[in-house]
């Protein structure tokens, strides 16, 4: 099975990573100590994003499995 040239999840991922990082250094620039609360947040959110993507990644992974298994059971039944 070829994978696609273009994983839109893996883009997600990076994508939210690297905004998470900027807006914790930005805090960091603009509130200083006063920062803290509001990062732990920002890497909260970071964090169950990444829960959320893998998730999505596993589950359409194993859908693509099943339907892989459910095609070969139905040529191996047609021979």
């Amino acid at each position: 099975m070829a994978r696609p040239a273009f994983d839109t999840l893996r883009a997600l991922a990076i994508t939210s990573q690297a905004l998470g990082f900027i807006l914790i250094i930005t805090l960091e620039t603009l509130m200083g100590d006063a920062a803290r609360p509001w990062q732990g947040w920002t890497l909260a959110v970071m964090v169950t994003a990444a829960i959320g993507i893998a998730l999505v990644r596993l589950y359409r992974r194993n859908r693509s499995r099943k339907a892989m298994a459910r095609r070969l059971a139905d040529d191996g039944e047609d021979s």
